[in-house]
């Protein structure tokens, strides 16, 4: 089954069918209803494993998320993931109450569980959807931060008695999401000092420790009553902006892990879904989705994001691109573990609801992009992954030079990389040899850069400095060295 899942992501990336959905149809192709008839109806092992994968996920997209892309998106992100949220949450509410039926309690919960937008489909997307770096730092920082409320007002809605006052249960959440970001910043940063300064016997040793990093910043914010998500997502964040040794095998290592993670999840959650049931919860579904989708996030887009002037296109692409995904089905366990009354319903409506706005939502945003003329503005990124070469005390980097970047045509010699550092070897249609200064460097080149400890970031952001303002970066604005 893992192998076909494996496969499954390469006719996903050809066909621009969203993988989560295969992974879900696997699930339910083994399932009842299914070829092998398989029954599993054990939601609290579902939660807990769902769980599990999502600190996995959520540790991937921190490892790989650029702080400078985000610091400036950040009150944006959490204004989403704080008045966004409660803004969605009201009007979604409001329409599967009014238009569907449901009791205020059930319209609540699934108002709550919906607006979460989904860490891995929002992760994947933005891999291949080329956006603006404000955009990508916005949806990024709010997939990220918006599980921790989410999961809280869910749990209140769905706890015996009547829910808590509005005003404690806002200061719940506040506390929560204070305590999980100060243990999140806490764990990395301790986590980060100490994998720099203690050399560990084996390289493959370093993958493994950021990633239990990760797991025990989400045990010590759940243990201290915060967070977890939080703690999770933010210490992954540090560790990945620390330049810590052996860094690409680290981004590697995590997402092999991720992509377990993704796996597991989307096919148990397809094995807890009974087919036969999804038919009388379609239309439902359908219209609760249509009111998230049309109405309740544009409206909770449009009020975060008042202080912050962001252009109207910008927020039109923010509110199509607010993708659902296993988070909101993980989150819709927690009814049935709790034993709400029409929890299986929940279940159902929302199962539906990601599987239709999915298949619409995530083909379609390229496009939106497009039409709305929101493609990156920014120069190519080089592609840059650094190796440590402890016992020469330099650094080996790795550059890949995309088909945008204003290096190509730039000659070795024009590179002006500071002293320590050089080119020494170019590797071209899968031919490798050793540049002169007068080699002219081409589109999908890979340069191997030595560089000294002192020089190192130095070099790095010389090589970037090219990529984006070419030969005279330096004496145009651009920075680097000049």
């Amino acid at each position: 089954m893992l192998l076909f899942a494996v496969a499954a992501v390469r006719v996903s990336s050809r066909s621009g069918l969203p993988s989560l959905l295969l992974y879900l149809g696997i699930g339910v192709a083994i399932g009842q209803d299914g070829i092998f008839d398989v029954t599993f109806n054990d939601a609290e092992l579902t939660q807990v494993i769902g769980y599990a994968a999502l600190v996995v996920i959520l540790a991937e997209g921190g490892l790989g998320t650029k702080w400078q892309e985000v610091k400036p998106a950040l009150p944006a992100a959490v204004a989403l993931s704080t008045v966004g949220v409660a803004v969605s949450v009201g009007v979604t509410a409001a329409g599967a109450h009014y238009l569907v039926g449901l009791e205020w309690r059930q319209a609540l919960i699934i108002g709550a569980v919906v607006s979460s937008t989904d860490a891995a489909a929002v992760f994947s997307v933005l891999r291949k959807v080329p956006l603006p770096s404000r955009v990508t730092g916005v949806l990024e920082a709010e997939s990220g931060f918006n599980d921790a409320p989410v999961v809280i007002l869910v749990v209140a809605f769905s706890a015996a008695g009547p829910v808590e006052d509005w005003d404690v249960l806002v200061g719940k959440i506040a506390l929560e999401l204070a305590i999980g970001a100060a243990i999140g910043l806490a764990a990395g940063w301790l986590g980060a000092f100490g994998l720099r300064h203690v050399a560990l016997p084996a390289s493959g040793l370093y993958p493994i420790a950021v990633m239990a990093i990760a797991v025990v910043a989400y045990a010590a914010g759940a243990m201290a009553h915060g967070s977890g998500f939080l703690a999770v997502y933010l210490a992954s964040m540090v560790l990945g902006n620390a330049k810590l040794p052996h860094s690409p095998a680290n981004r590697g290592f995590a997402e092999g892990l991720g992509w377990i993670a993704q796996i597991g999840m989307f096919v148990l959650l397809g094995l807890l879904v009974t087919p036969h049931e999804l038919i009388d919860d379609f239309w439902p579904a359908v219209v609760v989705g249509l009111v998230l989708t049309m109405v309740a996030r544009p409206v909770s887009v449009m009020i975060s994001l008042l202080p912050f002037r962001i252009p109207r296109q910008e927020q039109v692409l923010l509110s199509w691109a607010g993708l659902r995904g296993a988070v909101p089905i993980i989150i819709a366990t927690i009814p049935m573990v709790a034993a709400v009354q029409g929890s299986d319903r929940i279940f159902n409506i929302v199962f539906v609801l990601v599987v239709v706005y999915t298949l619409i939502q995530g083909p379609t945003l390229p496009w939106l992009a497009k039409w709305l003329k929101l493609g990156s503005t920014d120069a190519a990124d080089l592609g840059v992954e650094s190796a440590p070469l402890e016992r020469l005390r330099g650094h080996l980097l790795s550059v890949s030079i995309p088909d945008e970047s204003k290096m190509h045509g730039v000659e070795v010699g024009e590179l002006r990389l500071p002293a320590g550092s050089a080119v020494t070897l170019v590797v071209r249609e899968g031919k490798s040899f050793v540049p002169l200064p007068s080699t002219v460097l081409r589109r999908r080149d890979e340069l191997l850069v030595v560089a000294t400890d002192p020089v190192r970031d130095a070099a790095e952001r010389r090589l970037r400095a090219v990529a984006q303002g070419g030969k005279l970066a330096g004496w145009l604005g651009t920075g680097g060295l000049s």
